[in-house]
């Protein structure tokens, strides 16, 4: 008894380790004693051969390769869904089994559309396989359509056992990754702004001490966000509008940590004034009360709103403050220290910066938390909360960023859809036993790209062979005694559902096909020779999405990533340039005015979700990277944070006419200074495609300082002394631009490092004359 409990422990060790939180184990526990029952039901009860082969495939789709998220209630949604949504797919299927051209062509149709729609959600992303295999089964079986009824019977007793699994046969705890890892960054940097204050009002080693700790559990939540966020190979957010609203919140924490970072007090900093800690105590509060929401998005959001109020009250007491400490209108031009007064104003600046990025957080809490609360009939109709984007403009947004040419998303979609599509045609040509393993074969091991492709189908036949010795062992041993057949079909289906997570690519395989040997053998005597059918089946797929993958962008996602980051620094440094331009329209009436950049506000979004697809698909690939992943993340994010000044820039001049000066000194100033680093982010974008050498940062301009401060000398106070906002805002305005000229510093390395190991791509050239249109 002692060694049994011994070894129990080492296997739930051994668990914990492989297969964190026990979901494989959960999965393939449900599917071992669903997936017999209804065959059983099936083939033994009705007496339905049909019926209950699509019952017990239906079971294997429906409970082992899809695991859906949040609540009980959302994911009995999602699984009723995607049943009603595989039964469409039966029925056409079946409809284009019997003609071989239209089955492949309809398979690649289908594939396509599959694919493609799991950019929209991540639910759809998530039971992407599962739908292929409902349409893969009736269209690799021929029949006539009267046998659809009897299909979608076979499917819907396996959707129904589903739902009445997930719900009580050990049931996931509601989760959210993303959502929980929000909450826990909000805490941390809401605990980093606190212990920082602290430090700088108070000193002392315990100080010291207590900011460095904040600093790294700041650090570390927000690694541990983002890791959860780039964990799988799709964005992981659905179409309901909290998961829309939650999703946000990662760019900005992110970004607020950048933030946060870069204006943090230094030992030798001269002692901040009270209004900007206060600022930041407020901030600290707005983080806390966002995460307490996002916790229980029940709780009242009286707090948050107060904590946001306190927030603006303070940054307005601190811009009063520092504009109190302008020198008077009157004083001489030549008396202007240019860099002493933008030294002066740079507190406000970076208590708005801030101040900008928390406020946009309470408001994505807000929408998340109003979406949740909302009552069920505002469900149904898909009423948004207000200032929310609704169903459709979303699903429109994230499906029209990827149809370009180098979105990563659609080449993998094409790439699929072709595979499957020749799997399918070639099935039916060569007319083997089981054109169903054909087309899943060359659904398991097709990657996005070549070498992954390749690698996979090695594992997948050497996989392959282990189950066919060991399953043609225990057939040839047991022979026809079906009793013991069925005792072993659980067994095989919980280490095919078990192995993949917990031990390998190879041994998932393995598992599958010992499980079809046995499935196989119960439905009609084979013996050993199904399960080589089996690996001659798996070979045959696997050879069809090598050579796919060969033809259809072998390099796959890491040349991918050189030409995503390009667009989104050059489409985000555009919107930025745009940004600035409208805000010295409504500085200066007196100019040409711009209208506020929404479309290119759109491109920049668009390009941003492409690279963060992109950035997934190069995780997910194997193989050595050009450059530390760190590093490489640092890009990714540096776009970001591109696309957010720009939004800040926006914020700032939305509520100010500024009439009645002529500001046409301050416009050239700042407009010179846009194009200045439109002109850089261009040419990094280009040598990130082009191989080329990666421009140097560009050097602060301290006279353009002292020449802006000039042009708006007359705004910071009016001829009777008082403090104004506009001219504040046109200095700010430039603090923006610096701050992303500041970000060129931490890019350049890893840039370099990443281009100097990266080949060239044939694309490469019709994006460069894409950024020379768009420029």
């Amino acid at each position: 008894m002692v060694r049994i409990g011994a070894t129990v422990d080492r296997l739930r060790d051994w668990l914990r380790v492989h297969d964190p939180g026990y979901g494989a184990l959960r999965r393939a526990a449900r599917t071992a004693l669903i997936m017999p029952a209804m065959f059983a039901l099936g083939d033994k009860v009705i007496g339905n051969p049909t019926l209950a082969t699509f019952a017990a495939f239906g079971s294997f789709a429906m409970l082992l390769l899809v695991d859906f998220s949040g609540t009980i209630k959302d994911r009995l949604l999602d699984q009723a869904a995607l049943g009603v949504s595989c039964a469409l797919l039966i029925c056409l299927g079946t409809l284009a089994s019997r003609t071989t051209w239209l089955a492949a062509v309809t398979m690649a149709l289908v594939a396509f559309t599959v694919l493609f729609a799991g950019v929209v959600s991540s639910v759809l992303a998530g039971a992407t396989t599962s739908l292929l295999l409902s349409f893969i089964l009736p269209v690799s079986l021929p029949g006539p359509v009267s046998s659809i009824p009897d299909r979608i019977a076979g499917w819907g007793l396996a959707a129904g056992a589903s739902l009445v699994a997930i719900s009580l046969l050990w049931p996931s705890p509601a989760r959210n990754p993303v959502r929980d890892g929000a909450i826990g960054a909000c805490r941390a940097l809401a605990g980093r702004l606190r212990a920082e204050i602290a430090w700088v009002t108070s000193g002392g080693a315990e100080a010291e001490e207590a900011r460095r700790s904040a600093v790294a559990r700041a650090d570390a939540a927000v690694e541990r966000m983002q890791r959860l966020f780039f964990a799988t190979p799709y964005r992981p957010t659905g179409l309901s509008t909290d998961a829309r609203a939650v999703v946000r919140l990662v760019d900005e924490l992110r970004w607020l940590n950048t933030i946060v970072l870069r204006s943090a007090p230094r030992k030798d900093a001269r002692r901040p004034s009270r209004d900007v800690c206060a600022v930041k105590v407020a901030a600290a509060d707005v983080l806390e009360h966002a995460a307490d929401l996002l916790d229980d998005p029940h709780a009242p959001s009286d707090r948050l709103r107060s904590a946001l109020e306190r927030m603006r009250a303070a940054l307005a007491d601190l811009e009063r403050a520092t504009m109190s400490l302008l020198p008077a209108a009157g004083a001489g031009r030549g008396e202007w220290p240019g860099r002493s007064i933008v030294s002066s104003l740079d507190p406000g600046f970076r208590a708005q910066e801030l101040c900008f990025v928390v406020a946009q957080i309470a408001a994505n809490t807000g929408f998340a938390t109003a979406a949740t609360r909302r009552s069920w009939i505002d469900r149904l109709l898909g009423r948004q909360p207000k200032g929310l984007p609704g169903l459709l403009t979303a699903v429109e947004e994230r499906a029209g960023a990827h149809v370009t040419r180098d979105s990563l998303w659609l080449r993998n979609s094409l790439r699929g859809a072709a595979a499957l599509g020749l799997a399918v045609l070639v099935a039916d040509v060569s007319s083997v036993q089981h054109g169903f393993w054909v087309a899943f074969g060359t659904l398991s091991v097709l990657r996005s790209n070549a070498l992954s492709t390749g690698q996979n189908l090695v594992r997948a036949l050497a996989g392959t062979a282990v189950g066919f010795l060991v399953g043609g062992l225990l057939v040839y041993l047991i022979g026809t005694n079906t009793t013991l057949l069925w005792g072993l079909l659980p067994v095989a289906i919980l280490l095919a559902g078990l192995a993949p997570t917990a031990i390998s690519f190879a041994a998932g395989q393995a598992g599958f096909t010992l499980t079809l040997l046995i499935l196989f053998n119960i439905i009609a005597p084979a013996g050993w020779k199904i399960g080589l059918v089996r690996v001659e089946d798996v070979a045959l797929g696997g050879a069809v999405s090598l050579v796919v993958g060969l033809l259809f962008w072998p390099r796959g996602a890491g040349a991918a990533l050189g030409r995503a980051l390009a667009r989104a620094y050059a489409d985000s440094a555009r919107y930025l340039a745009g940004a600035v331009a409208y805000g010295v329209g409504r500085c200066d009436p007196s100019g040409p005015q711009s209208p506020a950049p929404r479309r290119q506000a759109l491109d920049a979004a668009a390009a941003s979700r492409r690279l963060d697809d992109t950035f997934r698909g190069y995780l997910m690939e194997r193989g050595s990277k050009p450059a530390p992943l760190a590093e490489i993340t640092g890009l990714v994010t540096g776009a970001t944070g591109v696309r957010l000044a720009a939004d800040a820039v926006l914020d700032l001049w939305d509520g100010d006419g500024g009439a009645g000066r002529d500001r046409s000194a301050a416009r050239r100033e700042l407009m010179s200074a846009a194009a200045s680093m439109t002109t850089w982010y261009d040419h990094f974008a280009a040598s990130l495609i082009r191989r080329e050498e990666v421009p140097d940062p560009l050097a602060p301009d301290q006279v353009a300082d002292g020449r802006l401060v000039q042009a708006v000398a007359r705004d910071l106070r009016d001829q009777d002394g008082h403090a104004t906002a506009t001219g504040v805002l046109v200095i700010w305005t430039g603090d923006h631009l610096d701050a992303v000229r500041r970000l060129q510093e931490t890019l350049v390395e890893p840039a370099r490092a990443a281009v100097s190991d990266h080949p060239p791509d044939p694309l490469d050239g019709v994006l460069r004359r894409g950024i020379r249109r768009r420029g």
